[in-house]
């Protein structure tokens, strides 16, 4: 840790970014793409814990998307969930959050698709979102209710998957659960700058990860904050995290829904850094975020 660097001071999440600093290196996103992607699958696997018994899952494309569905031994809603994970659009795949997926679903008693978008700098924008717009269009088309869940770059694909589904006059989005989401921010003020060395996720990385995107940020879907209107959204559960340059959006972004009339949770966590979803075995705040994730999610399922 650099000597400026703000940190927390729990326990648990200083042990979880131990490992992970020994893991996943400081200046990875300087490394090549080949490098960065076998960086976070291995601090991916280093905290992958065994899926919930009787929870079964299978892969299969839908309408050409590589997608893998989950199924909890107990169902007890109807509501289809759809996950779109994190990694800057850069790194991730099915199996990077293959337990956090395997956890939600079967908290939430209900069946979860998970999408595995393609990843720049092979697919630039609008590629990830159109994926997620696919699976979500043929989710839709079966009548079902739909939560939409994402976290970091996957909270961004959430919520402009709610507005293009509010454009499209897809009325059946029961929610959406967006965890330390990207959502277009100022990168010269807030949390941008006060968190701007934070560990986990720098301001830097969060400018190259938009670099190599290569999406306009005037457009709402890439950058939600941007949009003119935010009305008639579905109702949003928003957490953010303390340490972490994106803080802001999630603060930002759960007051404009709020005044636009749009039902909000907001939560923040005091003591947790970007990516603190991965610590929810081992840091009592990681925990306490995932469990408010959770019950979210049920309650949007349930609803």
């Amino acid at each position: 840790m650099t000597a400026n660097r703000p940190t927390p001071e729990e326990t648990g999440i200083l042990e979880f970014l131990s490992i992970c600093n020994s893991v996943y290196s400081d200046d990875a996103v300087s490394q090549s793409i080949e490098a960065q992607r076998a960086q976070y699958d291995a601090l991916c696997a280093r905290f992958s814990p065994p899926i919930p018994a009787g929870l079964t899952f299978a892969d299969s494309p839908m309408r050409t998307v590589p997608t893998r569905r989950y199924r909890p031994r107990h169902v007890t809603s109807e509501t289809l969930l759809l996950y779109l994970h994190g990694g800057g659009f850069v790194v991730g795949s099915l199996e990077s959050h293959h337990a956090i997926c395997a956890e939600i679903a079967d908290f939430a008693g209900a069946e979860l698709v998970a999408v595995d978008y393609r990843l720049a700098p092979e697919h630039c924008w609008p590629a990830q979102t159109d994926d997620g717009f696919a699976v979500l269009s043929e989710l839709a088309s079966s009548g079902h209710r739909i939560v939409l869940i994402g976290d970091s770059a996957g909270g961004n694909l959430a919520a402009g998957l709610a507005m293009r589904a509010n454009q499209a006059g897809v009325s059946n989005i029961a929610g959406q659960v967006l965890i330390y989401p990207a959502l277009g921010g100022d990168l010269t003020a807030g949390s941008y700058v006060e968190m701007s060395e934070a560990p986990g996720l720098t301001t830097a990385d969060v400018a190259y990860y938009r670099g190599i995107l290569q999406a306009p940020q005037d457009d709402p879907v890439a950058a939600p904050l941007k949009s003119v209107s935010v009305g008639g959204l579905p109702p949003a559960f928003i957490t953010g995290a303390a340490f972490d340059p994106l803080r802001d959006d999630s603060r930002q972004y759960a007051a404009r829904l709020a005044q636009a009339g749009v039902e909000v949770w907001f939560r923040e966590e005091p003591q947790m850094v970007h990516a603190w979803l991965r610590a929810r075995h081992m840091s009592d705040g990681a925990g306490a975020g995932f469990l408010a994730v959770c019950e979210a999610v049920r309650r949007f399922a349930a609803a």
